[in-house]
């Protein structure tokens, strides 16, 4: 910046609070060494003063309960992208789903494709993902989470699965359960956990548990000291989503060194050569039960050895913060016409 000025950043998150992404708080963490960062406000978004902003899932940005909080937030969100404009701040969007994972209204629809028209620039976690709009792209890989999560001391429990996160219909808790069911080994168990989006899945999985004493789960929002216990005790995470482009429950599994089961694509493939053998495991079609037997086979007493820990060293957090300041500059070089 002008005369060695450190850069102004302001990050499209709210937080840190308890329910804020890891990813998150790691990035700003990791920039602050090199760069004055703050996380959102609408205030600080609207009145504020910084050089780019850094966007992350801008439609939570417009999504509230009820009609007066969600109009509230419409009309913050114009003002936003309307100072942006005018003052020509560079947007910079990191590319973490392809879609977004629930569609919106039409006004929604409106105001995010203002949005994509806005933003300078597009930081991509893959090579295989393509940006929604024009601009110069860079490939910044999903940093690891192994400095974000407490120690565990529980031991993995032979044959327990678990699926966990935000339980969303995309991520395939249906074929999970439907599976498993018809998995015929007694000592095998499977925990699912995390907060259901919606009422059927949520009472799909209670279901479950009542049909299945080996299934279990724990249907709400669980604290990183709880979800670090509950990846320890797994054998296996299994994550069967109909559409895995980019994944940061892999990501903490592999960082809490869990074995996983996905199905195969470009991005899986990519991940299991980057960490070793034997952490990532894959599957075609829909999942099965033989899928569930052989992961279970492979990851148990006796399978092949694999690496102490999965290998994560492209995923450092200083070297992104880097690459994410280099490409911040270069956005703020060459500014978005109004």
């Amino acid at each position: 910046m002008d005369g060695g000025r450190r850069m102004r950043v302001l990050q499209s998150v709210r937080g840190p609070s308890p329910t804020t992404n890891p990813y998150i708080t790691q990035l700003v963490d990791a920039l602050r060494i090199h760069a004055d960062v703050d996380y959102f406000g609408w205030w600080r978004g609207i009145t504020g003063r910084y050089d780019v902003v850094h966007l992350h899932w801008p439609e939570v940005m417009l999504r509230r309960d009820g009609r007066a909080a969600r109009t509230a937030a419409r009309l913050r969100f114009a003002l936003f992208m309307a100072r942006v404009a005018l003052l020509r701040t560079p947007l910079v969007r990191t590319v973490h789903n392809v879609r977004t994972h629930e569609s919106g209204d039409r006004v929604e629809r409106v105001l995010l494709r203002w949005c994509e028209r806005r933003t300078s620039a597009w930081i991509l976690l893959n090579p295989d993902t393509a940006p929604p709009g024009p601009g110069p792209t860079r490939v910044i890989l999903h940093g690891h989470y192994r400095d974000a999560y407490p120690a565990a001391h529980s031991a993995p429990v032979p044959g327990r699965l678990l699926h966990f996160g935000l339980i969303r219909p995309y991520k395939g808790a249906e074929a999970l359960l439907a599976a498993f069911g018809a998995l015929e080994d007694p000592s095998a168990t499977l925990r699912v956990v995390g907060r259901t989006t919606t009422a059927q899945l949520r009472t799909m999985v209670t279901e479950a548990c009542a049909a299945d004493p080996r299934v279990r789960a724990e249907l709400r929002y669980v604290d990183d000291a709880g979800l670090a216990e509950e990846l320890a005790r797994a054998q296996l995470v299994v994550l069967p989503y109909r559409e895995l482009h980019n994944s940061g429950a892999l990501l903490l599994a592999l960082s809490l060194d869990r074995p996983v089961l996905v199905p195969r694509g470009p991005t899986t493939e990519a991940i299991a050569t980057e960490v070793g053998p034997g952490w990532v495991l894959d599957y075609d079609g829909e999942l099965s039960a033989a899928d569930l037997a052989g992961a279970l086979a492979a990851t148990g007493p006796g399978s092949a050895p694999r690496p102490a820990r999965p290998d994560l060293g492209a995923r450092e957090w200083p070297a992104l913060a880097g690459q994410h300041l280099e490409f911040y500059r270069e956005a703020a070089a060459t500014r978005r016409p109004r």
